[in-house]
């Protein structure tokens, strides 16, 4: 929350920055130029949004006022209604990120969801948080690429491995790694009785190159196969698809979404990288965790979240406590209550 109690501040220091950064001379060092600008761009991406919400909100005071005066302009009044609800949009946003501090947070986002008891009506599951996590990601104003799937024997997914890019798409989706609990009127079952089903989803940030973990090749098996998934002629009649085996760790990442087998080794790679930092990172936090007398570690068949179709409907995050009772808007990609909650949590925890 530094950046909305310490603004006064953040701008005086960036505006001594800018003014040192104009002088003569400031490139004779050039690494401490670069760490100038680099604390600019900092203070800048911290500032600006705080400003243009300000902005925003005096310039609806001025849409009130305007409104006081004309009395009973009906235009006005929409448009007021309507500007005043996306400034409270946007400013559930900024708190939302103002708690997004982590040292991974800012990353794009990998994750993958896996299907778990309950044969058909969990694939389906499985699916089905697909969806909503791809909704979502569309009103973020996100981009979204599945790397690879594998459909279930009747319906929904086994699994599903996608990729998120954006600002802060870690940072939103840490909060939805665990085992998501389905309950509804299974639409597989002829008489038509109540079913639990399960569905895990692992969420991981992706790699960059200042942080990449070095693979020697001789610690990767190569596979390649003929696509099981949609893609059209091309992929689904040559050896395209690619699984990489990391032998040391027993990690298998697949990738077939892409036409060509280099395209897909690529972000196959990717993958890879993204989940090894993640083990050395778990591997880490497991030493503090035991020097803590901590056990953090999210378990399969340890819920996170419950979401009940039937016989009322309510979705409730088990951690937070946070409840919704709209499960179709839930289900169409409005996670931010269950975001902004589990981020709460998280930093009352720290």
């Amino acid at each position: 929350m530094e950046t909305i109690f310490d603004l006064a501040n953040q701008q005086a220091e960036l505006s001594r920055l800018e003014a040192a950064s104009a002088q003569p001379g400031f490139w004779d060092d050039p690494d401490r130029a670069q760490a100038v600008l680099q604390q600019v761009a900092r203070l800048r991406e911290a500032v600006e949004p705080i400003e243009r919400l300000i902005r925003r909100s005096d310039d609806l005071v001025g849409l009130v006022e305007l409104a006081a005066e004309d009395g009973d302009d009906a235009s006005l009044e929409a448009e007021l209604t309507r500007d005043a609800e996306a400034l409270r949009r946007d400013l559930d946003r900024f708190e939302l990120q103002s708690l997004l501090a982590g040292e991974w947070d800012n990353r794009n986002a990998i994750v993958e969801i896996n299907a778990g008891a309950g044969g058909t009506e969990s694939c389906d599951w499985a699916q089905m948080l697909l969806r909503m996590y791809l909704r979502w990601a569309q009103e973020q104003g996100y981009e979204t690429e599945i790397a690879d799937e594998v459909p279930g024997d009747v319906a929904g997914l086994k699994s599903v491995t996608f990729e998120v890019r954006g600002p802060y798409a870690y940072g939103y989706l840490q909060s939805e790694r665990g085992v998501h609990r389905l309950v509804r009127i299974s639409p597989f079952d002829a008489n038509k009785r109540r079913h639990t089903s399960f569905s895990s989803v692992d969420v991981i940030p992706e790699t960059e190159e200042s942080d990449a973990v070095v693979i020697p090749p001789e610690e990767i098996r190569l596979e390649t196969f003929r696509s099981s998934g949609a893609g059209g002629q091309h992929v689904n009649k040559t050896d395209s698809a690619v699984r990489l085996h990391h032998l040391p760790t027993g990690i298998v990442v697949s990738c077939q979404n892409e036409r060509s087998q280099h395209k897909n080794r690529a972000m196959a790679m990717k993958v890879l990288q993204a989940r090894l930092l993640e083990r050395r990172r778990s591997e880490e936090q497991a030493k503090v965790n035991q020097l803590r007398g901590e056990q953090q570690a999210i378990e399969w068949g340890s819920q996170i979240r419950s979401y009940v179709f039937q016989p009322y409907t309510l979705v409730k995050d088990h951690r937070t406590g946070c409840e919704v009772g709209d499960v179709m808007a839930v289900m169409d990609g409005r996670l931010d209550p269950f975001m902004q909650a589990y981020l709460q949590w998280q930093a009352r925890k720290d």
